[in-house]
C-alpha cells in the first residue's frame, strides 16, 4: 500500500508531530545502520562508460527525473551517446530491458523510465550492474543514472544530488534532519554530502532565489541552479488538478502560479496506480466544476488509455541557470575534450 508523503516531514518546527517523530526514532536508527553498511561493504563495478549519478538524500521527490532528461540532452549537445539507467521502481519488468514507448507500459517499466525515454535510450533493470553492461553493449557512451545515490552498485564518474530548493516559512528540503521513517531523509546529511561531486538545487519559478542558508549547507561543494518550469501553458478554462507524486501540493502551487484556473486539487500517493473509481471520482469532481482535468506529464503516463482523451498532461522541464558553466563542469568531469 502507497502512503501519502507525511507533510511535517519537512517542517523544522519539532511541535509538529512530536509524538510521531519520537515513536518512529528506533526505526530511523536501524534504516540509516543499514544503509551505512550496504554502502560500506559494497565494490562498485566499472561498466566501460563514464556514469553519471542523479540522486538526492530524500525519500520524498526533489526532481531527479527533470534534472536527468536535462542532463541527457546537455550531453547530446555534446555529442555523446547518453543513455538513461532507472530501476524501473512500479513495473513490472526486471530487464535488463531498453525502453520501448510503442511497447511498454508504466505498469511494465515504470513511469519515470518512460518519460526519459521521450529524450534519450531508456534502460531498466532491477540489478544496475547488468543493465549498465547492456547499455554499453548496446553503443552507450555515457550511462546518467536515476535516483541511484544510495545505490553502490557501479563505480560512479560523478554524483549529482537534486535538492528542492523550495523553503517557505518552517518548510526544509531536510526537515529536522531526521532519518525515515521519523524524517524525510534516505541516510545522514554529512554521510551523504560526503558521496556528493555537486549538487543541483532545483526551484520553482515563482521563487525568485535560492535560499543562502540552503546553499551554505552544502560548503564547498559547487552548487548550481535549476528551475522547473512549465513546458507549455496550463489548459485554459477551469480545472480539477490531480497528482500522484511525492510532494503533490507542489504540483497545485506551481498550476495557481501558471495561471491555471485550478477550481479543486486531488493528491494521491507517489506512483499511485489510479483505479477506476479514482477516475470516476475525479470525473465527478470535474463535472461539478464544469471543468477539465489536468495533472502531471509523470502521473498522465499511468493514465490508461480509455481516460487519457479527458485528461490533459502539463508537462514541465528543468532549466540550469548556469547551463554553460554547467556543460563545461561535465564535459570536465566526463573527461571529455
Amino acid at each position: 500500500m502507497k502512503l501519502n508523503t507525511p507533510r511535517w516531514w519537512y517542517s523544522r518546527d519539532l511541535r509538529h508531530a512530536p509524538v510521531a517523530r519520537m515513536l518512529l526514532k528506533p526505526a530511523s536508527w536501524i534504516w540509516s545502520s543499514v544503509t551505512a553498511r550496504r554502502i560500506a561493504r559494497a565494490t562498485p563495478v566499472d561498466p566501460g562508460a563514464p556514469v553519471v549519478s542523479i540522486g538526492n538524500l530524500t525519500v520524498g521527490g526533489s526532481g531527479k527525473t527533470p534534472i536527468a532528461r536535462e542532463v541527457l540532452r546537455l550531453l547530446h549537445a555534446q555529442g555523446i551517446k547518453a543513455a538513461a539507467l532507472s530501476r524501473g521502481y512500479g513495473g513490472s519488468l526486471e530487464g535488463p530491458v531498453q525502453v520501448d514507448l510503442a511497447v511498454h507500459t508504466a505498469t511494465e517499466v515504470g513511469d519515470e523510465p518512460l518519460m526519459l525515454a521521450a529524450d534519450a535510450p531508456a534502460w531498466i533493470a532491477r540489478d544496475r550492474v547488468a543493465g549498465a553492461q547492456a547499455a554499453v553493449t548496446a553503443g552507450a557512451q555515457a550511462l546518467v543514472l536515476d535516483d541511484a545515490h544510495q545505490n553502490p552498485s557501479l563505480k560512479k564518474t560523478l554524483s549529482l544530488i537534486v535538492v528542492d530548493g523550495e523553503t517557505r516559512g518552517d518548510e526544509w528540503p531536510f526537515g529536522d534532519g531526521s532519518v525515515f521513517p521519523s524524517g524525510p531523509m534516505r541516510e545522514p546529511l554529512k554521510a551523504g554530502l560526503a558521496r556528493t561531486d555537486a549538487v543541483v538545487i532545483l526551484l520553482p519559478a515563482d521563487l525568485p532565489d535560492a535560499d543562502p542558508e540552503l546553499i551554505a549547507t552544502f560548503g564547498d561543494l559547487p552548487v548550481f541552479i535549476a528551475r522547473l518550469e512549465p513546458a507549455a501553458a496550463p489548459p485554459p478554462g477551469p480545472q480539477v488538478g490531480f497528482a500522484g507524486i511525492a510532494k503533490p501540493w507542489k504540483v497545485e502551487r506551481s498550476l495557481i502560479a501558471a495561471g491555471c484556473d485550478l477550481k479543486d486539487f486531488v493528491p494521491f500517493p507517489d506512483h499511485a496506480e489510479l483505479s477506476e473509481r479514482d477516475f470516476a471520482f475525479l470525473n465527478e469532481r470535474a463535472a461539478l466544476f464544469d471543468a477539465g482535468l489536468v495533472t502531471t506529464e509523470k502521473d498522465w503516463v499511468r493514465v490508461p488509455p480509455a481516460w487519457r482523451d479527458r485528461i490533459v498532461a502539463w508537462p514541465v522541464v528543468a532549466r540550469l541557470e548556469q547551463e554553460a558553466a554547467f556543460a563545461r563542469f561535465l564535459r570536465d568531469r566526463l573527461g571529455q575534450s
